[in-house]
């Protein structure tokens, strides 16, 4: 894409809030000052994904990836740089310059997977248009909609669109405006047999399936024929971009409310999910038809660990959908249950009531899971003993599942009350069912081996070098405190005066021509000197809205998220602690010899190694003694500043 204008750049990021964003991804709660929740990239239970605000930035600490709020972007969404600027600049309201949009060569220079995301882009609007603008698709798809009691700004908000009944109508446009076939079959909005292009989702209503971000992954089209050899819906194919498993309808536009309220509503279909939001219930999403997975809940999981399955009330499916109870209660996460009055769905009982009436219906009719399974499956052995023995112990089954131990007891307690049974019996075949099923826990991902990819592995070394860590150190306070002024004595005047970190740390290694090894380090110590070059001292967050991303993951895992002294230790015992800021010249004094300690130290191993090869000759070994011997007293004085004793 052509270049945004840094000064657009700069806006972007100033204005831009990482918790604000990353908060539309993941659940973050309160630690100190900062915030942390369950990785977005992998699954964990127990939360190692860290968000500073203060610092605007991130880290997640079980896979290694962290970095700005862009550089989550580029991570979560697969977004390239101008892509997550523009996401944000969206988001805040900023406004790019025309001149900085694609131009028809860059667009074709896009992977195949951006490729997909721009079609289906296309494809929405494409239908949006059919819909709203089209006579077929006024009178067909629209009227659909309509009787279905859908407002039109609710019709705008999900982006329903319509695909005229015609044979290649859809196909023939994408392809006239320069849209490759092979992808718009890809995505499955095209087929083709015997030489003939058709539209796979002719005649039907289109409900666009987004993804956390707002991006449209695929679709989901309804037939309004009454033939029953069609399929009722037709969903796009598994491809990079959409995988149905993975995916949960409505998500996009109900994940601020399952924040909110700490609760995930789930139901079957589209339809349900829309008239929902057209209540005002919107902590509402959908598995679309599809049995629930493992993928889904935990995609839940990273906003509440509460989850109440809405069912219609003549579903036939209940039983089949027991599953993914167990599925759930496997990820730890909490599970109720509504069932609605015979023949009637989420969607048909929020048109007949009012907001109140059906957030009442909703709390007063939640059912736990043990008493909502028994009342479905104990209905059919009430009056058969073995029967009912066997059901109670499909019940038992469940609950064994659940992972706390706490909340297990708990379960066992309940059931032995409802079904007046010895609470130890209860336990004992809840210990048995666990020992059985021992195997497949050790395969969670909170206990397996990790296995090491370049995805879950630092920059930083796990264990660096000495001189490493001091490089890294010197890096870290000239981000964290470079502007800051300090005083100290220069050259041969006694008055102390007051200079920059920056100006100090990188005056010194000039003065002894000294460098960073690790290329990182290396990179930002050039991009300071040059710098006060320019009479500039550059702060964090100019190196943060750098393009190189792997850069601010870099910068990002040295900027360590510390320990908080709690503010009790202040206001009850009178106890004050010394920051490293209060102490900066301390600091910065103390990594600098520490850094030419370790350069020297290394110098003079060199000059060793060097002296035990026989080939040089007399005076060479002569002229590497002397050289080290000045080395050695170079060695020393650093030691005294240190206050270190050497042995030998």
């Amino acid at each position: 894409m052509s270049k945004i204008p840094s000064f657009i750049i700069e806006e972007i990021m100033q204005t831009s809030r990482i918790e604000e964003v990353i908060g539309e991804f993941v659940q973050l709660k309160r630690a100190g000052s900062n915030l942390k929740g369950l990785s977005p990239f992998t699954d964990e239970k127990t939360a190692s994904f860290v968000v500073s605000p203060a610092k605007q930035i991130f880290k997640c600490f079980s896979t290694g990836k962290g970095g700005s709020v862009v550089s989550f972007l580029m991570e979560k969404e697969h977004y390239s740089y101008p892509e997550a600027l523009r996401w944000l600049a969206e988001k805040y309201g900023i406004e790019i310059p025309n001149d900085a949009g694609p131009s028809a060569d860059e667009l074709a220079q896009n992977t195949e997977k951006d490729s997909l995301f721009i079609i289906n882009e296309f494809a929405k609007q494409h239908f949006a248009n059919a819909l709203l603008s089209s006579d077929e698709g006024q009178a067909i798809g629209l009227s659909y909609f309509e009787e279905r009691g859908f407002r039109r700004d609710i019709i705008e908000k999900f982006q329903l669109g319509y695909c005229l009944n015609k044979a290649d109508d859809f196909t023939k446009t994408a392809i006239e405006k320069g849209y490759k076939q092979a992808y718009l079959e890809t995505v499955g909005l095209t087929k083709s047999k015997d030489d003939r292009c058709f539209d796979f989702f002719r005649g039907r209503v289109m409900f666009p399936i987004h993804s956390i971000s707002g991006r449209v992954l695929g679709f989901g089209g309804r037939t309004l024929q009454n033939d029953k050899k069609i399929a009722k819906y037709f969903n796009s194919p598994d491809s990079i971009v959409y995988n149905k498993s993975q995916i949960l309808y409505g998500l996009f536009f109900a994940k601020g409310d399952i924040i909110k309220y700490d609760e995930c509503l789930l139901c079957e279909g589209y339809t349900d999910v829309i008239g929902m939001h057209q209540s005002g219930i919107q902590n509402v999403v959908s598995s679309s038809g599809t049995s629930l997975t493992k993928e889904q809940i935990k995609l839940i999981s990273r906003y509440t660990k509460n989850i109440t399955i809405l069912f219609d009330g003549d579903a036939a499916g209940i039983k089949a959908s027991f599953r993914g109870i167990d599925l759930i209660l496997e990820e730890g996460m909490n599970v109720k249950v509504i069932l609605f009055p015979n023949g009637e769905d989420p969607d048909s009982f929020a048109k007949g009531h009012t907001t109140e009436e059906t957030i009442d219906f909703i709390k007063v009719n939640k059912k736990d899971f043990i008493s909502f399974k028994a009342s479905i499956l104990l209905g059919e052995g009430e009056n058969d003993p073995l029967q009912k023995a066997k059901l109670i112990k499909e019940i038992i089954q469940t609950v064994s599942l659940i992972p706390d131990h706490i909340t297990r007891s708990v379960y066992a307690k309940e059931l032995s009350t409802q079904f007046e049974m010895d609470e130890n019996m209860v336990s004992t075949e809840l210990i048995r069912l666990r020992k059985n099923s021992l195997a497949n826990e050790l395969n969670e991902p909170i206990i397996r081996d990790v296995k090491v990819t370049n995805d879950n592995v630092s920059i930083l070394p796990t264990q660096p070098k000495e001189e490493l860590t001091y490089e890294f150190e010197l890096i870290r306070i000239m981000l964290q405190f470079g502007t800051n002024e300090i005083e100290t004595i220069q050259g041969d005047e006694l008055r102390p005066q007051k200079v920059s970190v920056v100006e100090m740390i990188c005056k010194e290694l000039t003065n002894d021509e000294l460098s960073f090894r690790h290329p990182l380090c290396h990179k930002i110590h050039t991009v300071f000197v040059e710098g006060l070059n320019e009479q500039t001292i550059y702060s964090m967050a100019y190196f943060q809205h750098l393009e190189d991303q792997e850069l601010i993951k870099f910068i990002s895992n040295l900027e360590t998220f510390e320990s908080e002294l709690s503010p009790n230790w202040i206001l009850k015992f009178n106890i004050f602690t010394k920051t490293e800021e209060m102490g900066l010249f301390h600091t910065v004094s103390n990594l600098l010899y520490n850094f030419k300690y370790n350069k020297v130290n290394e110098h003079i191993l060199s000059l060793q190694t060097k002296m035990k090869d026989a080939s040089i000759s007399h005076d060479e070994l002569m002229d590497m003694l002397a050289e080290q011997m000045a080395y050695e007293r170079v060695k020393k004085e650093i030691t005294g500043h240190l206050g270190r004793i050497i042995l030998r």
